[in-house]
């Protein structure tokens, strides 16, 4: 399964890409992340249902520096290559 994500709020500049990064990097699951022009942050990420679900809900919680107020997702096509590489961009 592969799902894209908008998080809205304060995350950027506040180091919630690399968060990102490593909380899937942890979970196993490949994917990319990178910043986007308004102020949100976009990013895919693939592998598991059940992983996918607790990677969103650390996005949708954040960390101590960011305050994510949206978060936008949807399933997308799976990519051939999976593995665990997840990458800001």
């Amino acid at each position: 399964m592969r799902v894209y994500f908008k998080a809205s709020g304060r995350v950027q500049g506040v180091g919630f890409r690399w968060f990102v990064r490593d909380s899937a990097l942890e979970l196993k699951l490949s994917g990319w992340v990178r910043n986007l022009p308004g102020g949100d942050v976009e990013g895919e990420a693939q592998g598991p249902a059940d992983k996918l679900e607790r990677l969103l809900a650390e996005i949708k919680g954040g960390h101590d520096w960011a305050r994510v107020t949206g978060l936008a997702q949807h399933e997308v096509p799976e990519t051939r290559t999976g593995g665990d590489n997840f990458e800001i961009k």
